[in-house]
């Protein structure tokens, strides 16, 4: 919202602290970052970098496992099995097989994140210790 302030040759525009933040975040944009700025960027990259890469990796392992088990349900529940050429008892062992092994991959995705989050944690923690010292000072 903008309120008008006529003086003598014209007008005076006043915005809302809502437009005053945006255009705050716009003029950010094109102006140099500060050497704080650029620090805190490249912490918070850093501190982000972690979850992320653990996140990604356990999702396509958990979705990876899921895949498999829903294969092995498929040659055991439905007609699948006659398509690929198993008879009934092959089907159901390779299908148990399948799905367990499946099961277990979905399962290990949730400790698979914690040990890439501990991991990376590890090797970016001397970096993380550096770039908070020279802000907090």
């Amino acid at each position: 919202m903008e309120n008008k302030k006529q003086e003598k040759d014209g007008f005076i525009y006043t915005y809302s602290a809502g437009e005053q933040a945006e255009i705050r975040r716009i003029r950010d944009k094109y102006t140099a970052p500060t050497e704080v700025e650029d620090k805190m960027s490249r912490l918070r990259r850093l501190d982000a970098s972690v979850s992320n890469t653990a996140q990604a990796v356990s999702l396509v392992f958990g979705v990876i496992g899921t895949l498999v088990l829903g294969f092995g349900m498929s040659l055991i529940m439905t007609e699948l099995s006659d398509a690929l050429g198993f008879s009934e008892n092959t089907a159901m062992a390779v299908g148990i097989t399948v799905g367990v092994v499946g099961g277990a991959l979905a399962s290990l995705a949730y400790p698979m994140y914690n040990a890439i989050v501990r991991a990376k944690r590890k090797k970016i923690a001397p970096e993380i210790i550096r770039l908070t010292d020279e802000l907090i000072k």
